[in-house]
């Protein structure tokens, strides 16, 4: 019995409720603003789960002890009380038994009688601490149930006694017990305090009446144990917790500081500062962690140091050569200018091979410019020159100037544009990109089937985009994520109707992401492929979204493949 006083829980019912000082609206944002910031709290910091699970798991371990405790101090007291109840009412009893026999004469009043054993059992219950309720006669042995005499130790109700134990002692001469609650006069029912009651049977000598004696045992003494039992057991509870997270918070904070003050390191590294070490004390297992980190980002720094200084040989050794390339390359062209020049006086074998030095003199010029191009955008000394660009005319410019190479190859180009898409823009870099983007539509048209080019260009307020579509062989499965890398093609045995070197989507890439704008690809194997340039209409805004899809209409999404590159979601 975990508690020998039952409390009844409840709170006023039908109370209005309090008006709202703040608009719901307000409030509930401010609630789900709290609820996500505690839940990002929650979820990153180890230091508040590891705490709050052991106090969790504490508490769980201390309040089942303390209910067992509890249960069991509880049912030793109940067990010796009623114990002794039983012990004290058998012996009043007796005692009750024998003044009713020594006092026994035909002529004694009953009434008498039973006003002295009262007033003796009253006595002696105000001394031993109990109450006394005497009830009866009991009218007939077929009519077990007691009369309506009642008398009792002064304040004490006799509704005390419950109606199932007085039909149990009733019915049988043997001494019957059990719990109830001490009721004084003008308690409702529910109230007053714990009791064990005991029941017997006595009969008065001077007329044969059977009356019934209950022994009212009130449990103050154990309540009050008990009470101060759980007091103890909460504060020694408390106290327990209290120190097992300070316990805990120790612990942690002597083992997850160094994980924090790593992790602060590999940020301050992973941002370019490669000299970031951990400081190592002691000889502990943390301390072999910092050692083995600062070991680890030794060997980083002097990888990345390696490939840096590697790259930066490779990206001079590039620059290097095309600039010494240039001066021979002069030279030869000039040569090659006077043979070209002169080439109906040769014989024909002669005048072709004039013919072809010109071709491959032309190709090897633009290849140079896009190497030079590319150790430009190496070196980070790329700039752009900006104005108001009518992105239209540029696309024109760009399809008028492709169309005798397109007619020549059997390839349609369409355009479809507004009469106006202004943005600021460097126009010798957007024209480039949308060059090269044009005669790689060309390269890979389907001359066999649908062969057009399909050029669009579309605005909205805060950006320009132009799309090149062929209907070619398309993209395979992971095409699309190596589409821009430098000397990749999707088809090696395709020729170059072009001349193109290789590099033109790199460096159409580079610009795209100069200009803070996104170059993207969708591809499938034979539906062709899409290019989509997106660029903002003021230099510097951020992009969030583009006019065009980049997925076409007449696409078959099922086998599709798409890349965002160029910063694109």
């Amino acid at each position: 019995m975990a508690d020998l006083i039952p409390t009844d829980a409840g709170g006023p019912s039908g109370a209005a409720p309090r008006r709202p000082t703040r608009p719901a609206a307000a409030r509930w944002a401010r609630i789900r603003h709290g609820a996500a910031g505690t839940f990002t709290f929650w979820r990153r910091s180890i230091r508040t789960r590891v705490v709050v699970a052991i106090v969790l798991l504490g508490a769980l371990v201390a309040g089942s002890v303390g209910l067992l405790l509890m249960r069991q101090i509880s049912d030793g007291l109940v067990n010796s009380k009623v114990t002794s109840s039983l012990g004290e009412a058998s012996s009043e009893t007796a005692n009750a038994r024998e003044l009713l026999g020594s006092a026994g004469s035909s002529d004694f009043d009953p009434t008498t009688q039973l006003r002295q054993l009262v007033e003796t059992l009253v006595s002696r219950g105000e001394v031993r601490g109990f109450d006394v309720v005497v009830l009866g006669p009991i009218r007939s042995a077929s009519d077990p149930s007691p009369a309506t005499g009642i008398r009792t130790t002064p304040g004490i109700s006799a509704d005390s006694v419950p109606v199932r134990l007085r039909r149990v002692v009733a019915r049988s001469d043997s001494t019957a017990w059990t719990y109830a609650r001490e009721l004084r006069l003008g308690d409702s029912p529910g109230q007053g305090s714990p009791a064990v009651v005991v029941g017997a049977r006595v009969v008065l000598p001077s007329d044969g009446g059977t009356y019934t004696l209950y022994y009212v045992f009130p449990m103050h003494d154990e309540q009050r144990t008990l009470n101060l039992v759980r007091r103890s057991l909460l504060t020694s509870g408390v106290l327990l917790l209290v120190l097992i997270a300070g316990v805990v918070l120790l612990v942690t904070r002597q083992v997850i500081r160094p994980v924090r003050l790593a992790r602060r390191v590999a940020e301050r590294i992973a941002s370019g500062r490669l000299e970031e070490r951990m400081h190592v004390h002691g000889e502990d297992d943390i301390a072999r962690l910092a050692i083995s980190f600062n070991q680890m980002t030794d060997a980083l720094q002097q990888q990345i140091r390696q490939l840096v200084e590697l790259s930066r040989v490779q990206r001079q050794f590039v620059s290097d050569v095309s600039h010494e390339l240039r001066t021979p390359l002069t030279t030869v062209r000039m040569a090659g200018d006077v043979l070209h020049d002169s080439r109906e006086s040769f014989d024909p074998v002669t005048a072709r091979a004039a013919e072809l030095l010109q071709n491959e003199l032309d190709r090897f010029e633009n290849l140079l410019a896009d190497l030079l191009e590319i150790s430009r955008f190496d070196a980070g000394a790329a700039g752009l020159e900006l104005a108001e660009v009518n992105l239209v005319d540029v696309a024109h410019r760009v399809v008028d100037s492709a169309d005798p190479v397109a007619r020549r190859r059997g390839v349609q180009l369409v355009l479809d544009a507004p009469r106006s898409c202004v943005a600021q823009v460097d126009e010798r870099r957007i024209e480039r990109v949308l060059r090269n983007l044009v005669t790689n539509a060309i390269d890979h048209a389907d001359v066999r089937g649908d062969a057009r080019v399909v050029v669009a260009v579309e605005a909205d307020p805060q950006s320009v985009a132009v799309t090149v579509r062929d209907f070619g062989v398309g993209l395979g499965p992971g095409q699309s994520a190596m589409v821009f890398n430098r000397f990749w093609r999707a088809d090696p045995a395709r020729a170059r109707t072009t001349g193109g070197t290789g590099l033109g989507l790199a460096i159409s890439l580079e610009d795209a992401q100069l200009h803070g704008g996104w170059l993207q690809v969708w591809g499938a194997p034979d539906q062709g492929a899409q290019f989509r340039l997106t660029v903002p209409r003021r230099a510097g805004e951020p992009l969030a979204h583009s006019p065009l899809p980049l997925v076409p209409a007449d696409a078959r999404i099922s086998g599709s493949q798409g890349s965002s590159n160029g910063g694109a979601p």
